[in-house]
């Protein structure tokens, strides 16, 4: 009798984040509009991510489970302060949104402190998403322009996300380290 063999949930879970962060970046350095990162925010950032943080936790990663639960829930959250302010039902501020982000902010620093334990890409993936985040603080209580620095910053960010999808798919395929993921800083 052969043994099953899982998928990883995380490939979802990566591709659902890098490709929603990338979209709103394009938004967020002006090129584009919002439709399509509020759609991506709700299903493939949002549900995709939640479904793969599920997954996580089946397997017993504990870090993919905080992870992709959590900015599963931050994208259908922010999709929803969106579609609260297009319909005029509670409009938001940017003043409230800029809170909401200072508290993701306090969530990543976490995550990125645990992310030093796992490897180097996931480390680059937290690091700059932390410097995103705080860029997009400072754009929401300060100068709007650190909106555009961080658009620019959080591709960086999507692109590492990326390249840990790509690495477990290729890798797994291979059946060796085709795209090697480095080494933790802490061990």
């Amino acid at each position: 009798m052969t043994e099953k063999k899982n998928g990883n949930p995380a490939v979802v879970g990566l591709a659902g984040f890098g490709m929603t962060t990338l979209l709103l970046q394009f938004h967020n350095i002006g090129l584009m509009g919002l439709g399509p990162v509020v759609a991506m925010g709700f299903v493939f950032g949002g549900l995709a991510q939640m479904i793969a943080g599920f997954q996580e936790q089946k397997m017993g990663n504990n870090f993919g489970y905080s992870a992709f639960v959590a900015y599963g829930s931050f994208w259908i959250g922010l999709g929803i302060i969106w579609m609260l302010n297009f319909f005029k039902i509670y409009e938001a501020s940017k003043t409230d949104v800029g809170f909401y982000l200072v508290a993701w902010t306090l969530y990543t620093a976490v995550m990125f402190v645990a992310s030093l334990r796992v490897h180097t890409a996931m480390a680059v993936t937290f690091g700059t998403l932390l410097l995103g985040f705080i860029l997009l603080d400072i754009g929401h209580f300060g100068d709007p322009v650190f909106n555009v620095i961080a658009g620019y910053e959080l591709i960086v960010c999507a692109g590492a996300a990326w390249y840990m999808m790509a690495a477990i798919i290729i890798n797994d395929l291979a059946g060796k380290t085709v795209l090697k993921m480095g080494f933790p800083f802490i061990k």
